[in-house]
């Protein structure tokens, strides 16, 4: 006997979603190693480096409202730890924040939830979170976190801080990912204790990226920034918590090494690496808890 037409339309939908699932879990299950002490971060006390690691790294970024949560049987998580439950999470959108495709009016994703000593996963129907992710297969209504914990849970504190991070990104000077130092040179000046030392960054992409150091008789000493082709053209020094510190007071290395100094001479090499150790006294420290994956 011929099934009606809106079965057969059902039946379609759920292989549909089903293999969707599987190749989410499949993901997911290479991105497990070991138990993780939170799979989100809190609205309260989050750090600005935490937060920066997954706005800067997701391609979507949804403010959601979580609607149900399914676990997932055993036989679908394979390779995951029997400390942790997989589940498929059901949320409501509530905006798209960043994103180069629409997304639907409700998303599901894949979800690793540590459980407590007795075995249980935490309630988190109706709460409200951040997901970062990227899309599944042109589907509208899946996304697949980009990390097992890339949620931010939300707080107006999150949210603002969120936002900030994704406005700057946006803007088309904003500061490149460092991979490292490339170069750097000292210049003495005409007076004893007088000088400049200049700092060539090398970045994601290519995009110029330099500091500069002015040290004036009496030890005083001024450093800025530069994300354009000329280092003249610099800003001061950045302020805590801003995409710009962030680069820095993460991408940096904690020492400059002598043999990027482009001068030969010891002096200027010991010159140099004190003028980026002050520079890095100034960022003070990075703040991340979290390991980047």
């Amino acid at each position: 006997m011929a099934l009606p037409m809106k079965n057969i339309r059902k039946s379609v939908t759920y292989v549909a979603t089903g293999l969707a699932i599987m190749s989410l879990h499949t993901t997911a299950s290479a991105q497990i190693s070991g138990v993780r002490n939170s799979f989100f971060l809190p609205a309260n006390g989050a750090a600005y480096a935490d937060i920066a690691d997954l706005v800067s790294a997701a391609p979507t970024i949804i403010d959601l409202q979580i609607r149900k949560i399914r676990k997932l049987p055993e036989s679908q998580t394979i390779g995951v730890p029997p400390s942790v439950q997989r589940a498929v999470v059901e949320a409501d959108v509530v905006s798209l924040l960043r994103g180069t495709n629409a997304v639907a009016g409700k998303v599901r994703f894949l979800l690793d939830i540590p459980k407590d000593a007795r075995g249980r996963i935490p309630k988190l129907k109706k709460r409200r979170f951040f997901a970062m992710g990227r899309g599944v297969n042109g589907r509208a209504d899946m996304i697949q976190l980009i990390r097992p914990d890339a949620l931010i849970e939300y707080s107006q504190a999150n949210n603002e801080t969120v936002r900030a991070i994704a406005s700057e990104m946006a803007r088309t000077n904003a500061p490149a990912a460092i991979k490292g130092i490339a170069s750097a040179f000292h210049n003495a000046g005409t007076i004893l204790g007088e000088g400049e030392t200049q700092i060539f960054l090398d970045t994601v992409g290519g995009q110029p990226f330099g500091l500069s150091i002015a040290s004036q008789p009496g030890g005083n000493k001024q450093w800025s920034v530069s994300t354009s082709e000329v280092i003249t053209q610099t800003q001061p020094a950045p302020q805590r918590n801003t995409l710009l510190w962030y680069r820095l007071a993460c991408g940096l290395p904690k020492q400059l090494s002598p043999g990027l100094v482009g001068s030969g001479d010891g002096a200027h090499a010991a010159r140099a690496q004190a003028d980026f150790a002050f520079v890095i006294r100034s960022l003070g420290p990075c703040g991340r808890t979290r390991v980047v994956r």
